[in-house]
């Protein structure tokens, strides 16, 4: 086990949520779902000027505090109520996985149609699901769809950094509205979110979802990145765990369920057989040298706001309403380009969803379709199955 004599790993920093307070609901108007705000450069840069900026990587920086040194198996119990009701949406979710099921493919590794099944019918129930939290409907249809499109993609049957953040936006949503306070912060990661993620990768085994704008061996991860900033914090002044343990499959066997940073790298290596983690994760492999974990989890949180909160190809699908507001002077989704539009990023193009952004040419909207490792793995194990021989038996 990789293990420090010579420093030991630094306290957590005290914890100070930054979280401005939440808003007067009674004062704000809803107009019915979501909508896509940034659709241009200029966009992009009046949001990350905005306080609803602020509020995203704030409420991600408090979450993150929340678990400094807390390991899965530490989450309080009872549950609180609004936890326990969420995570009861989330097993309704998962019940529609069972009643949707994959579509014969014929064996390809790209993303099941089946999928499509599926997010209809999370569309479909999604206001049920949301009537036993006691909201008005006009509260019920601008939260439901970060919910709805948490998922994934029902065109490309892919899911990515952005579907993920609709999640964590879908639990923002519910302490904008003063139901989800800050001592519940850390069943909303160890459990909630950890719950959300064990979903996702049923849903990515089952449909094999495709990743969305993946950068291959040059991203973090084909589909998450908030796992490894929460399960970083976990690791903050882990005694005996350094970055390095990542590479301990003893480590991970053992440690796997207890911290979700452990859990997802234990994740990657059983679909990703073919190599080392240093040749299909090589920016996972690199982090692992940082000298502790404190290191990783302060690089994770700035990686984030710039990789993803910073990005225009992820933001430019980003949803806004009443209680994660757009800045003022935002286009509006229903505003049409009456010429194709060449900037610095790529080219303004409609997506096979019939919706106008961004494209850029790294492929992280809608770029060229990339096979799901998932089902590689899965399909490669069925063909390895079928090469057994019979044994006889006389």
């Amino acid at each position: 086990m990789p293990v420090s004599r010579s420093r030991a790993p630094p306290d957590p920093p005290s914890v100070e949520y930054k979280c401005a307070p939440p808003p007067d609901v009674k004062s704000l108007k809803f107009n019915g779902p979501p909508t896509r705000r940034i659709l241009t450069p200029d966009d992009q840069a009046l949001f990350l000027a905005s306080p609803t900026h602020d509020l995203i990587k704030d409420f991600i920086g408090d979450l993150n505090s929340s678990v400094y040194n807390r390991p899965n198996s530490s989450v309080p119990e009872p549950l609180p109520e609004i936890i326990q009701e969420l995570s009861k949406i989330l097993d309704g979710v998962r019940e529609l996985v069972d009643l949707n099921p994959p579509v014969d493919a014929g064996g390809s590794r790209f993303g099941n149609k089946g999928f499509q099944g599926f997010y209809d019918a999370v569309w479909e129930k999604a206001d049920l699901f949301h009537s036993r939290l006691n909201l008005s409907q006009e509260v019920i249809t601008e939260v439901k769809r970060y919910l709805c499109e948490s998922f994934g993609n029902r065109t490309r049957i892919d899911y990515g950094s952005g579907h993920e953040l609709n999640f964590l936006c879908w639990i923002l949503c519910f302490r904008q509205l003063g139901l989800l306070n800050t001592e519940d912060y850390p069943s909303a990661v160890l459990h909630l979110f950890l719950k959300y993620i064990h979903l996702m990768r049923y849903l990515q085994t089952t449909y094999y979802l495709e990743p969305a704008g993946s950068h291959g061996v040059w991203g973090l991860d084909d589909y998450q990145f908030l796992p490894f900033v929460f399960g970083s914090a976990q690791l903050y002044s882990h005694p005996h765990l350094r970055p390095k343990s990542i590479h301990d499959e003893e480590v991970l066997q053992e440690f796997g369920e207890e911290y979700i940073y452990l859990g997802c790298i234990a994740f990657i290596n059983s679909i990703k057989t073919t190599a080392a983690l240093r040749w299909h994760s090589p920016m996972l492999d690199d982090i692992s040298n940082a000298l502790n974990w404190a290191k990783v989890n302060n690089g994770m949180l700035k990686m984030y706001d710039k990789e993803v909160l910073g990005k225009l190809p992820i933001m430019q699908h980003f949803m806004f309403g009443a209680l994660i507001p757009a800045a003022e002077g935002m286009s509006d989704e229903g505003e049409e380009e009456t010429e194709v539009t060449e900037i610095r990023d790529g080219t303004v193009v409609i997506d096979r969803d019939g919706m106008r952004h961004v494209h850029s040419t790294w492929g992280e909207c809608c770029g060229i379709k990339v096979p799901s490792a998932i089902g590689a793995s899965q399909q490669i194990a069925k063909q390895e199955l079928r090469k057994m021989p019979r044994i006889p038996f006389d």
